[in-house]
C-alpha cells in the first residue's frame, strides 16, 4: 500500500482503500454520484485534504515507514571516516614495519594501545567492508602482540592471544589471513612445544592456502619443513622443503622491512632450521651464510638465532669447545633489550642436544653459567 501511495503521490483513502465502515451510516469520505435508471448507486471517494490526509493514515503503513527510516539511518551510520581508516591503516603499517627492529616489551605499549582503538572501533556498529577491514587490523595487530609475549616468555598469555588471533581472523573472512595467522601461532609451541601441535598449526595454515602461489604459503610449508625436522619426519620435511621453495619462486614476497612479509632471508632462517635438524649440516651452513648476508644492521634477533644453529651444527661435527664459545658469545653481543627468555631457550637448546655424559664439561658450564647470568651483570 505504501509503494502505491508513492507512485500516485497519495493517500489510502483517495485510492479507495480505506474509509470508515461504522454501522448507521456509510462510510466517511464516500459521495453519492448521480445514476441513471436501472443502474446501481456506485460509491466514489471524496478528494481529502493535506491534513486530512495524517489523520486517516493507515497506524501498520505508519510504522512500516518508520521503521524503514530506522534502518536507513543505522546503515548511514559510522563512527569511522573513510581518512580515520587510513589513518588506521598507516599506524598498523608502521607498527609492522617497526616491530621487525624494536625489542618486545617497548613494542607492546605501541601494540596495545593502537589496539584499543582499533577495537573501539570494532565495538560501534560499522557498514560490513569497514568491520572487515577491523577485523583485519585487529587480527595483525593481535599476532605482533602474541609474538611479543611469545619473546618475553609469557607463554600463557601468548598461547591466549594466538587464540583472540584466530577469532579476529576467522571473523575477517579472510582465508589468506586465516592461514597466516596459523602459521604464525606455530612459532610458539616450535620453540617451546609440542612440536606436534607446530606441526599441525603449519600444515592447516598451507591447506587454506589451497596451493595458491602466496608469500603465506611459502611460510606456511616452511615452517611445517622446520617442525618436521625436529619430530625427526625426514621424508615429509624434505617434501615440505621442496614446496615452499617452489612457492616462493612464484610468490610476491613482500616488503622484507615489513614484520607480516616473508622475504628470502627469513625463507633460508627456516631453511637452516630444517637442515640444521636433519644433520644436513653443509646445506644449513650455506643457508645460515646466504640468511645473515641479507639482514640489515637494525634488526631483532633473527641473525642471533642462525648463529645459535650455527653451533648446533657444530655439535653434530663433534667440534664442542668452539660450539659453546659461540653459543655464549653469540647470547652475550645480542642488545639487553632483545636478550629476552626466547633467546635464552634457544641458546639452552645447544646444550640440549648434548649426550649428558658432555654436559658436565667445563665449556658447557660456562656455557650454562652465562645463561644463568641476571641481565644486568652481562
Amino acid at each position: 500500500m505504501d509503494l502505491l501511495c508513492r507512485l500516485y503521490r497519495t493517500d489510502a483513502t483517495a485510492l479507495g482503500l480505506s474509509g470508515d465502515y461504522r454501522v448507521g451510516g456509510e462510510p466517511a469520505g464516500i459521495r453519492q454520484l448521480p445514476v441513471r435508471a436501472g443502474h446501481a448507486r456506485t460509491p466514489v471517494r471524496a478528494s481529502t485534504s493535506a491534513g486530512s490526509r495524517q489523520g486517516q493514515s493507515d497506524p501498520l503503513t505508519s510504522l512500516v515507514d518508520s521503521a524503514r527510516r530506522a534502518v536507513e539511518r543505522t546503515l548511514a551510520l559510522t563512527t569511522v571516516s573513510a581518512t580515520q581508516l587510513e589513518l588506521l591503516d598507516e599506524r598498523v603499517m608502521s607498527l609492522r614495519r617497526d616491530y621487525v627492529f624494536t625489542p618486545p616489551a617497548v613494542m607492546l605499549g605501541r601494540l596495545l594501545a593502537d589496539l584499543e582503538e582499533i577495537r573501539l572501533h570494532a565495538a560501534e556498529r560499522q557498514p560490513a567492508s569497514v568491520q572487515v577491514r577491523l577485523s583485519e587490523m585487529t587480527a595483525v595487530v593481535s599476532t605482533l602482540v602474541a609474538d611479543a609475549l611469545m619473546k618475553l616468555g609469557r607463554l600463557d598469555d601468548s598461547e591466549r592471544w594466538y587464540g583472540t588471533v584466530r577469532v579476529a581472523a576467522d571473523d575477517s573472512g579472510s582465508a589468506r589471513l586465516r592461514a597466516r595467522v596459523r602459521v604464525q601461532a606455530a612459532m610458539l609451541p616450535y620453540y617451546y612445544g609440542p612440536l606436534e601441535k607446530a606441526s599441525e598449526l603449519a600444515r592447516q595454515a598451507r591447506l587454506l592456502n589451497r596451493g595458491r602461489p602466496t608469500a603465506t604459503g611459502a611460510f606456511a610449508a616452511a615452517a611445517e619443513a622446520r617442525a618436521l625436522a625436529r619430530l625427526g619426519r625426514t621424508a615429509e620435511a624434505h617434501t615440505a622443503v621442496n614446496q615452499a621453495q617452489e612457492m616462493f619462486e612464484r610468490c610476491d614476497h613482500g616488503d622484507p622491512e615489513d614484520a607480516w612479509a616473508f622475504p628470502e632471508r627469513r625463507l633460508f632462517l627456516y631453511l637452516s632450521g630444517t637442515c640444521t635438524y636433519l644433520g644436513e649440516t653443509g646445506r644449513a651452513r650455506a643457508a645460515q651464510q646466504q640468511a645473515l648476508a641479507l639482514y640489515p644492521d637494525r634488526t631483532g634477533i633473527d641473525p642471533a638465532l642462525l648463529h645459535l644453529e650455527q653451533a648446533v651444527c657444530l655439535i653434530k661435527e663433534r667440534s664442542l669447545a668452539e660450539a659453546c664459545q659461540l653459543a655464549g658469545r653469540t647470547y652475550l653481543q645480542v642488545p639487553e633489550a632483545h636478550r629476552t627468555e626466547i633467546l635464552g631457550s634457544r641458546a639452552r637448546a645447544v646444550i640440549d642436544v648434548l649426550p649428558t655424559r658432555l654436559r658436565s664439561v667445563r665449556v658447557v658450564r660456562e656455557l650454562g653459567e652465562i645463561l644463568t647470568l641476571p641481565s644486568g651483570a652481562m
